[in-house]
């Protein structure tokens, strides 16, 4: 369940998504994605927790890279079954979307 979790933020997905091209310290990711330094730090630490993100210390910086590269595989699988259901997952009474959101 962890996994899963760790991967619901769609900010902690764009994470993954930058790390994906190689490592990159928090600046990097604050730059590249907007977001306030922070919250980055907040969402590394999770996916740290998580076991899907490592980091490598270099003086007084610390480059963050994906620990497991299969995850890029679990992601494309996802969109493709997205892709094959259509809007039923947006849909669905239980966990879509909600109306009017």
């Amino acid at each position: 369940m962890c996994l899963f979790r760790g991967l619901a933020d769609p900010a902690r997905l764009q994470i993954v998504r930058a790390l994906a091209d190689g490592e990159q310290r928090v600046v990097d990711l604050t730059a590249h994605l907007g977001l306030a330094q922070s919250t980055v730090s907040g969402h590394l630490a999770c996916l740290r927790d998580c076991g899907l993100v490592s980091a490598r210390v270099e003086g007084r910086a610390s480059f963050y890279s994906l620990a497991q590269p299969e995850l890029l595989d679990l992601l494309a699988a996802a969109e493709r079954l997205l892709a094959a259901t259509g809007d039923a997952v947006v849909l669905c009474p239980v966990y879509g979307e909600q109306v009017g959101s």
